[in-house]
């Protein structure tokens, strides 16, 4: 049987401004070099988060429990050429990310509610995830748009990220509708920096962090859109 692509790593994450972005890109360009894969001006990252029946990504996540998990199904602008279905864990501060590859049809089912493909898939998480869609009723929850521009360092293995234009797409769960409308879930000029290690982190690298950056950690880019379409799944949100 295969088995998922699986690795531990450390992820932190801050709340910058555009002004403290382009002095950090400044400093990136004597340390780190863009992703080749990225392309000029990075990449569009579209992804399908999925929760149970009782919202157990949230509000643990809410909760701040240390050993947790949330499904999506994640694709790049827009395209079918790489879809895949990843499961992220948490484990106090560490991160481990599992995915397997999907087929645009495969997801069509997945949101038709048509589970039995992934029992017969020689990949663990798609198993794994047809019991949580049968037992737990995992449902697509909310896609997250943003744009992401990469930036990587053999040393420590070491990628630092900066996601920009973070918002909730709302109208459907077609994560193929370039169309669909979207909600900004930050404020204007804010953006999500995000530093990755899997071994350490040079010094060199932690100094890139701007001083007067937030720390981001307690609030992820899906909880930001769950509580921006919470009007779309009942009427809490209106009493609040």
């Amino acid at each position: 049987m295969r088995k998922s692509k699986e690795h531990f790593r450390h992820e932190w994450k801050y709340l910058i401004n555009r002004a403290e972005k382009q002095l950090t890109d400044l400093r990136l360009r004597e340390c780190m070099q863009l992703d080749p894969h990225a392309g000029e001006g990075g990449y569009m990252i579209r992804s399908l988060y999925f929760d149970d029946y009782w919202n157990s990504a949230m509000e643990e996540k809410d909760a701040g429990v240390l050993m947790r998990k949330k499904y999506r199904i994640r694709i790049y602008n827009c395209s079918d050429k790489s879809i895949k279905l990843e499961r992220k864990k948490k484990f106090g501060s560490y991160i481990y990310k599992e995915a397997a590859p999907l087929t645009r049809q495969e997801v069509e089912w997945i949101l038709d509610g048509k589970y039995e493909f992934l029992l017969r898939s020689s990949y663990r998480l798609c198993r794994e995830f047809y019991i949580e869609c049968v037992c737990n009723m995992m449902r697509p929850r909310v896609i997250v748009d943003y744009e992401r521009e990469p930036w990587i360092m053999d040393t420590g293995t070491v990628r630092l990220t900066m996601d920009m234009n973070v918002r909730a797409a709302v109208g459907s769960y077609d994560i193929f509708d370039s169309s669909l409308p979207t909600l900004d879930v930050l404020e204007p000029g804010k953006l999500v920096m995000e530093v990755k290690y899997t071994e350490f982190l040079p010094q060199i690298v932690r100094n890139l962090v701007p001083q007067s950056a937030s720390e981001f950690t307690a609030v992820s880019k899906f909880v930001l859109c769950c509580e921006k379409t919470r009007y779309l799944h009942g009427f809490e949100y209106w009493a609040e």
